[in-house]
């Protein structure tokens, strides 16, 4: 199986970091996957956008993230984004409190839609 050394890593901690056979996330080009020898790739990531990496071993790793960058080569990718959160660590509920704040702001909304979203995706796998 063809693998690469993905990193996902926010500014106040590393995420997670090890081998993978498939990343996508979320840019603000669009939806976009990555598999082993992909042509190297500069992305940015959306606001309130999500992550999900497949391990080699089968595991996926879903983390809701604001902002930042990832790079592509041929056998790396690095996710650098200014905050990022595993979906097992999201507390829903808080989450949902926000969405319906009317007076939370739209950096806040988007955060919130991320958490979300990133357990559905768990929930729905």
């Amino acid at each position: 199986m063809a693998e690469m050394s993905v990193d996902l890593v926010a500014v106040e901690r590393l995420l997670w970091s090890g081998q993978a056979s498939f990343v996508s996330a979320q840019t603000t080009e669009g939806q976009i996957g990555i598999m082993p020898g992909h042509e190297p790739l500069l992305g940015q990531l959306v606001e309130g956008g999500t992550v999900n990496i497949v391990s080699t071993d089968g595991e996926r790793i879903v983390a809701a993230v604001h902002g930042g960058f990832f790079s592509v080569t041929a056998n790396t990718v690095r996710v650098l984004a200014e905050s990022a959160e595993f979906a097992g660590e999201v507390d829903v509920e808080e989450a949902r409190k926000v969405l319906a704040d009317t007076s939370a702001t739209e950096e806040q909304q988007r955060a919130a839609q991320a958490r979300v979203r990133a357990v559905e995706q768990v929930a729905s796998a």
